[in-house]
């Protein structure tokens, strides 16, 4: 059985503590958000600043190389909007 991921403009959301992932790893390009620090609201936490990437896959560069993009914005959905423009972007532009 195949695992099911949260989805965002139908492609996988993967989160590993304060990085979420967003994209197919079989895809050229995927982003990374890295929530830097969380604000309480009421009776719940919301992600304050969070860095945006936008990074190649390729196994064979170096980490440095695999950067493409890089930003900083205030808010989840706000990064994670530019973040899915950037990798639509980039994943046609190399098509």
């Amino acid at each position: 059985m195949a695992e099911k991921f949260f989805e965002y403009k139908g492609r996988p959301l993967v989160r590993s503590g304060n990085t979420i992932y967003y994209g197919d790893m079989n895809d050229a390009y995927v982003v990374c958000l890295t929530i830097k620090n969380a604000e309480e609201y009421k009776d719940i936490t919301l992600a304050g600043d969070i860095t945006i990437q936008l990074l190649a896959t390729d196994e064979s560069l170096s980490p440095k190389e695999r950067i493409v993009k890089k930003s900083e914005k205030k808010g989840l959905f706000t990064a994670l909007d530019l973040g899915a423009t950037w990798l639509e972007r980039q994943l046609k532009k190399d098509a």
